[in-house]
């Protein structure tokens, strides 16, 4: 799986969008209450290092289920990645998207899918960190695409 870079997230302005409490039920429905709405500005609710952090488009089926192709990435590059991390990793010039794994005493980037065989990391040369994972964003309505480099969906 590769990613498409969009830039620091800092790049871009506050986005601020509704936000309604009491948590919607994902189980039976709950009872009826009253509903607040609230602003909330994205960056602050799920961004803990701003500067840091940056989004690429993902590409590729080597993740999937958890990462589908097309999805947005969030990533921070401050965040020290540990096994069971998601990260992107560049090796021999090219980025991978891949889970972080420790194994027999060593380390390997692993696939989601089984369809995929993993990436071994050389003890010598290593892999360089571009960041880890934090989420993956992707539609429930269907594909979506990018209209120039604002980000802006369509």
């Amino acid at each position: 799986m590769e990613a498409d870079y969009f830039g620091a997230v800092a790049d871009y302005k506050t986005i601020l969008i509704p936000y309604v409490e009491p948590p919607v039920q994902a189980g039976a429905p709950g009872p009826p209450e009253h509903y607040r709405e609230n602003r909330v500005d994205l960056n602050s609710l799920f961004l803990e290092h701003p500067l840091d952090t940056y989004i690429w488009k993902a590409r590729g089926e080597s993740m999937f289920p958890d990462i589908k192709d097309g999805d947005f990435l969030v990533i921070d590059r401050r965040v020290v990645p540990k096994p069971g991390d998601v990260l992107v990793a560049m090796i021999e010039g090219r980025h991978t998207v891949k889970r972080l794994a420790h194994r027999n005493g060593k380390f390997l980037l692993m696939p989601d899918n089984p369809s995929y065989t993993p990436i071994p990391i050389d003890p010598d040369d290593g892999i360089r960190n571009c960041g880890v994972v934090l989420y993956a964003i992707h539609p429930l309505r269907g594909p979506y695409e990018i209209r120039g480099s604002t980000g802006r969906l369509q």
